[in-house]
């Protein structure tokens, strides 16, 4: 049967600047950490960097009407901290405000919501040369940024966005090391999630005091989908302190004001919390009008036995010789069954339901939203220039199926945004794995929608998902 989504269910995309924008050093733009990391050799595969991308900053009015073309309502796109505020203190670049004031226009005028993200991992590199996320100087002058993009574009932008992603930016930035700033440290990561759990609390704050009563304030999580191998003890254990680290660390101080008192016994030896400071829960602990969730596939462990067990990771960013789970090294994880994409994911639809309905009673009264979602696969354009990726449309009807059975079973789901927009740098997989539902010819920049582009378009139109 067909099924009906909700009236004025929000249909999007999303993107991401450092994996789109290019013009790196353009117009006052410094590096951030991933200019910096991509640059540095063995960090990304085939030594790719996002110094042109897809070339997003000269070709956002072509990528604008792509977006139209395709019915999408909302565009999800995130500022680039150093194009707007090179060094992370001080006044603006209008230079770089102006991109992203001309980029909201056009979407205005193309019946198109922007959504912003105010971080998406580009950390200016002079902030993290004086500590990055671990230091919580970092939050405060997050917070400043974020008046400053709110005093430019509050009057033409409603939904906005503090982080995205905070888990990877604090534990794959510096516990693994897979992502920028490739650090390898265990109080790090815990000292990174905290003071990101502030910059959202503190930027929330200086977003209500410069944006319109109507604007809506929201975070983006990757929220885990921890599986235990076993019902043994050990393995439910195993679940349990990965289950903290990957999503208690930020859903109980956002939602209750207060850290799991488990995953501070877990991390005891580690540390004892004192960076968290007087006063610091109340402020994380902002109203929020919205709350982004990010799925792609779940994760299934044990406890580590001396039976060759893999070294503990997150699947899906890359295996490392440092652990991202500092405290709980000795979880071991597990490939799930079923089919795979391009990644390595599992396609498994069920831990999309499984999210939406933990956060609905976990978040009461909080809108959701979908805010990634989606597939890399192996797409190449055949003999007539056209691109077919049957796969990618499967993997989106299912999760779509599943979102309209979260709405059915109580979610106040109001949103999609399928990740991504067009093909992109994909972070340490440089150019090498295609998420886009427009497929972008690197050396020419041509952009080719994808049949499942088409499919998705025709969703957004009718607000239907079609039988298969």
């Amino acid at each position: 049967m067909t099924l009906s989504f909700p009236p004025g269910f929000l249909w999007g995309a999303a993107a991401a600047a450092y994996q789109i924008e290019g013009a790196a050093q353009e117009d006052g733009r410094t590096p951030s950490i991933w200019d910096t990391f991509s640059h540095t050799p063995g960090k990304v595969l085939g030594g790719d960097t996002g110094d042109v991308a897809v070339d997003h900053y000269h070709r956002f009015r072509e990528d604008i009407r792509l977006m139209a073309d395709l019915n999408l309502a909302a565009y999800r796109f995130s500022v680039s901290w150093s194009r707007v505020q090179p060094t992370g203190r001080g006044p603006a670049v209008q230079r770089g405000l102006d991109f992203y004031r001309g980029l909201v226009d056009e979407l205005l005028s193309a019946g198109i919501q922007p959504v912003l993200t105010l971080y998406h991992w580009d950390l200016p590199q002079e902030l993290e040369n004086t500590g990055g996320w671990p230091e919580r100087e970092t939050a405060e002058r997050f917070a400043e940024y974020a008046g400053i993009v709110a005093e430019a574009l509050g009057d033409r932008v409603e939904y906005w966005t503090t982080l995205n992603e905070p888990w990877c930016s604090a534990f794959l930035g510096y516990g693994s090391g897979v992502h920028a700033p490739g650090r390898t440290e265990r109080l790090a990561p815990l000292r990174a999630a905290h003071h990101l759990n502030l910059a959202h609390g503190l930027g929330a704050q200086a977003l209500r005091a410069a944006l319109p009563a109507r604007a809506q304030i929201a975070i983006s999580l990757n929220p885990a989908v921890v599986r235990p191998l076993t019902q043994d003890p050990a393995d439910l254990d195993a679940q349990r302190r990965i289950d903290a680290l990957a999503n208690r660390v930020f859903s109980g101080p956002l939602l209750r004001g207060a850290y799991p008192s488990d995953l501070i016994e877990d991390t005891a030896a580690i540390t004892d919390w004192s960076f968290v400071r007087d006063g610091d829960l109340a402020v994380i602990k902002h109203p929020l009008d919205a709350l982004g969730i990010n799925y792609y596939t779940p994760s299934l462990v044990s406890a580590a036995t001396d039976n060759g067990d893999r070294p503990a990771r997150h699947d899906g960013h890359g295996a490392s010789a440092h652990s991202p789970w500092p405290g709980s090294e000795r979880v071991a994880f597990h490939q799930t069954p079923g089919d795979r994409t391009e990644m390595g994911w599992t396609v498994d639809p069920t831990g999309l339901h499984e999210l939406l309905m933990r956060y609905t009673r976990e978040a009461p009264g909080v809108p959701l939203y979908i805010t990634e979602n989606g597939a890399a696969y192996d797409d190449k354009p055949d003999a007539d220039g056209k691109v077919h990726d049957p796969e990618r449309i499967e993997y989106l009807r299912a999760h779509l199926a599943t979102a309209h059975r979260a709405i059915a079973d109580g979610a106040d789901l109001r949103g999609y945004f399928l990740w991504s927009l067009m093909d992109n740098f994909e972070w340490a997989y440089g150019y090498s794995k295609r998420f886009g539902a427009v497929y972008v010819d690197y050396p020419t920049q041509a952009r080719v929608p994808k049949s499942s582009a088409r499919w998705y378009a025709e969703v957004a139109r009718t607000g239907e998902l079609p039988e298969a």
